[in-house]
């Protein structure tokens, strides 16, 4: 049996070693009619009366459309005993309102948190919503986390209060589905790092080729990660499957393959009813043989069709699965994996990695980022901007000077000099705390339409943004990187947070005197000068 223990955690219940079923469940806009229950409501006891279904996840406002919030569903549902996972998205919120949604679920006992950054804005009252993005996946996991060790404020009076610790279990996604190594790279780094920021779980984006899905547990044992993994299945029909396949879902992939089977079963008597269903259930049959945690059901809108296909899942033999995961193969042309092909098994080669791949590391090719002016900014970064190295001493010592002595017009006008080499170059927006470094010398106020500084979204599709309107940031930011032997650790470290406080200001001063989000020690306080002595040299 694959039922869950009763009144197991989600946690026991991922770490438990058997195999167990959740169902999405979206909200809609708008409340329902008075004195009437709601269908979705319906839908959420039906599914809590299934033991087989360990928990109900609730997604915040998918697709960039306002929605009822998800805990108001899950309040409806939680008297009904079943394990609730809610998504906390930072499209919509800042970091003041995620902290507080956060404050709220774990004060109503919502402790399943899967933490996104979330689709940009695509409507809105009388106009699309202006996006957030004040945090992203990375930096939201590490504010949970920090909440879990008990967070530390500052009161009004001066004094540090650590405050109760919460106990979110945290959840990550991953968007493996993609067809280009400048892409999928810095998908696998960036999961990493959530997963080194207090991340616990993982669940990818949706696609239908299994040995990508495959691809995700061999890249954490090659990694030296470990954390339970979730497969991702969604029910398609004829109009879902368009969308994806045209790229209108970010991160979700239907190839041309695919979408052909799509047509033709659709174009039937039961508008291809069966081999969806048959589709969905060999996925879960294909999760469960690779040894995932779970299966993870959404695209449905009936509890008895969660149950069919459970069933059915359930009802083919023991290694029936390694057929289905040759079967489920729809990749788009010229798709990168990160590991060779298992000729055995259709999947990939936990000991094998790409070879081109490994080559390509040792003779990166030099592609058109890697041009003069990254290089002439490079060289500058190492002599003048990289503690201990060269300059710095030097310009942080003289940056303290003007400070202390209070020099003003020379602070603004080493300012004006930066911003305007810096929009020149870069196309600074005076954010004051700058990720330059961090993002391979692209702004990502100016070059992400997410702002994101701690890895790339999931909603790119063949190295555009999923505004189409760009090639994606850190697609180009890794281009450059492995130019230099520097792409395996691009996302190393802690989360980013940028400080708000600081725009407007000199990011080279904030970065010198340790200000910004790089924490570089400030120098010791000047000695006061000498009356006899010559007045120090002010900069040109």
């Amino acid at each position: 049996m694959t039922n869950p223990t009763p009144h197991s955690s989600f946690r026991e219940q991922l770490n438990s070693g058997r195999f167990i079923y959740g169902a999405e469940l979206v909200t809609t806009r708008g409340i329902p009619e008075p004195d009437q229950k709601p269908k979705l409501v319906e839908l959420g006891e039906g599914l809590a009366a299934d033991a087989r279904i360990g928990w109900v996840s609730i997604t915040d406002n998918p697709g960039g459309n306002p929605m009822i919030p998800a805990d108001w569903l899950a309040n409806l549902l939680k008297p009904r005993g079943k394990e609730l996972v809610i998504h906390l998205t930072c499209k919509d919120l800042n970091r003041n309102g995620l902290e507080s949604a956060a404050w709220r679920y774990a004060a109503d006992g919502f402790n399943n948190i899967l933490a996104l950054t979330g689709d940009y804005p695509t409507s809105g009252f009388k106009g699309p919503a202006l996006p957030v993005f004040d945090l992203d996946s990375v930096s939201l996991v590490a504010m949970l986390k920090t909440m879990n060790e008990g967070m530390e404020v500052v009161r009004p009076n001066g004094k540090t209060e650590r405050l109760a610790k919460t106990n979110f279990f945290i959840g990550a996604a991953v968007a493996p589905f993609k067809r280009q190594e400048r892409e999928l790279m810095p998908q696998y780094f960036k999961l990493a790092r959530k997963l080194q920021c207090g991340a616990e779980w993982v669940i990818p984006q949706l696609g239908y080729d299994m040995r990508k899905f495959h691809e995700i547990k061999l890249f954490l044992d090659w990694a030296n990660l470990s954390a339970p993994i979730i497969g991702n299945v969604y029910v398609l029909n004829k109009t879902v499957a368009r969308m994806f396949n045209q790229n209108k879902i970010p991160g979700c992939v239907v190839s041309d393959a695919l979408y052909a089977q799509v047509e033709k079963y659709a174009a039937g008597p039961d508008k291809g009813k069966a081999f969806f269903t048959e589709l969905a259930a060999k996925q879960l049959a294909v999760f469960k043989g690779m040894g995932f945690a779970a299966g993870y059901l959404g695209g449905v809108h009936k509890a008895d069709t969660f149950a069919q296909i459970i069933d059915l899942a359930e009802s083919y033999g023991a290694n029936d699965w390694k057929e289905f995961a040759r079967e489920i193969q729809f990749p788009k042309p010229d798709e990168f994996y990160l590991f060779e092909k298992d000729e055995a098994t259709g999947l990939g080669n936990g000991a094998r990695v790409n070879a081109a791949y490994l080559q390509s590391l040792k003779e990166p090719a030099k592609t058109a980022e890697v041009g003069l002016g990254y290089r002439f900014t490079r060289a500058v970064h190492g002599l003048a901007f990289t503690p201990g190295n060269k300059l710095f001493p030097t310009i942080q010592q003289g940056y303290a000077r003007l400070e202390t002595g209070q020099h003003d017009k020379a602070l603004s006008a080493l300012h004006g000099v930066e911003h305007l080499s810096k929009v020149v170059m870069f196309g600074c927006q005076d954010c004051g705390d700058c990720s330059l470094p961090d993002t391979g010398y692209f702004c990502p106020r100016a070059s992400c339409s997410k702002t994101q500084r701690n890895g790339p979204c999931g909603g790119s599709a063949d190295g555009r943004c999923e505004l189409h309107d760009k090639d994606c940031m850190w697609a180009r930011a890794y281009d450059r990187m492995k130019f230099f032997g520097e792409s395996e650790h691009m996302l190393d470290g802690p989360a980013v947070f940028a400080n708000p406080a600081l725009r407007g200001t000199s990011g080279w001063a904030n970065n010198f005197l340790g200000r910004d989000h790089h924490q570089v020690a400030q120098p010791e306080p000047a000695a006061a000068p000498d009356p006899k002595a010559p007045p120090p040299l002010r900069p040109i």
